[in-house]
């Protein structure tokens, strides 16, 4: 890590349209995990969530806008640069994105959709074309269900899939690409209402979390990647007691040994920590901390600390987690407004 290009850096992104600044990149202190603003580009509207390549030469975000599109940045050193000009997804209001064989994926809020824009070799975006796949159905919440809004799209750990996780259909989709177009494999419905936002799979992938946002649970669910199957089991509150007042969980990561399992939610402004069971089956709530802000939309973990991207309070901060219990302690925090996102290479 002496060599300064290869020294690891943190991309965070902001809400425009509320006052952010756009895309910021961050060194990050290896012992200790604080980070330091080095550099910022703000050419592309509302860049709220991001995906970095796997060798972190090439960054892509979402613009979270009524257009929707998605942008490739280069990055070289402390250097940041767009990648040509943002490429439209057909969709509206695209809220997360992940890269797929030799795809990024888009999960599009607004619209309710999918949808798959080609990389080039460059690492470079092709247009869309036809690969979008629009969700259908809807939920029982009057106002947040009406219709459907894809939150999430990732592959799964075997690399042979992508889950897409709907809010508005309280429903988690299994789909592959056929020629660069999204097609659903199977659709596995979730608890009525429970508002289904993000999921993430245990590093042994046998099993996934899914943290709802309408009630404050994480859903734990078997995963089968042979036939592309998820299969709910049990449902965990985030919170020890009953919300004091509006509780909406948002972000949720999973530590790289599995033993641990942490979300976010916003209102409360809590991180919940759960402990592992049963070699991934079970979760069990073991505490909460305050995220060190206001609003806390999403998480990551690295080298054994643990990000916030607190977006009404207009902060990132970060936590030394504790070995033995999966406890975060607040370490510290840099002032980025709106932060929406955070992502470490």
């Amino acid at each position: 890590m002496a060599d300064d290009s290869r020294r690891r850096r943190a991309f965070i992104g902001s809400f425009t349209a509320a006052g952010g600044p756009g895309l910021v990149m961050a060194a990050v202190q290896p012992h200790s995990g604080a980070l330091t603003l080095i550099a910022g580009l703000n050419g592309v509207p509302d860049p709220s969530y991001l995906a970095l390549s796997p060798r972190g030469d090439r960054l892509y975000a979402v613009s979270e806008t009524a257009d929707g599109a998605v942008a490739a940045y280069r990055v070289a050193g402390d250097k940041l640069e767009l990648a040509g000009p943002p490429v439209p997804v057909g969709a509206s209001g695209p809220t997360h994105l992940s890269l797929h064989a030799g795809h990024v994926l888009t999960a599009n809020y607004g619209s309710g959709s999918v949808t798959a824009v080609p990389v080039r070799a460059d690492g470079t975006l092709g247009p869309a074309r036809s690969g979008l796949l629009q969700h259908a159905g809807s939920g029982p919440h009057e106002r947040r269900q009406r219709g459907p809004h894809a939150h999430q799209i990732q592959p799964d750990p075997s690399g042979r899939w992508v889950v897409s996780v709907d809010l508005g259909t309280d429903s988690v989709r299994v789909c592959t690409l056929d020629r660069g177009a999204p097609v659903v494999h199977r659709e596995i419905a979730l608890r009525p209402g429970s508002g289904p936002r993000h999921l993430a799979f245990h590093p042994q992938g046998s099993y996934a979390y899914v943290v709802n946002e309408l009630t404050p649970t994480v859903t734990v669910c078997r995963w089968d990647a042979e036939s592309g199957s998820l299969k709910p089991l049990t449902e965990t509150p985030v919170l020890p007691g009953a919300p004091a007042g509006d509780a909406y969980p948002s972000g949720i990561a999973v530590s790289p040994d599995g033993r641990f399992v942490w979300t976010a939610t916003r209102g409360e402004d809590v991180l919940s920590v759960f402990a592992v069971e049963g070699q991934g089956q079970g979760l069990r709530l073991t505490g909460t901390v305050p995220c060190g802000g206001h609003w806390p939309r999403a998480l990551a973990e690295c080298g054994g600390f643990l990000y916030a991207a607190n977006e009404r309070s207009g902060n990132v901060t970060w936590f030394a987690v504790d070995r033995a219990t999966g406890l975060p302690c607040y370490d510290g925090s840099v002032d980025v407004p709106a932060a929406s996102c955070v992502v470490l290479g």
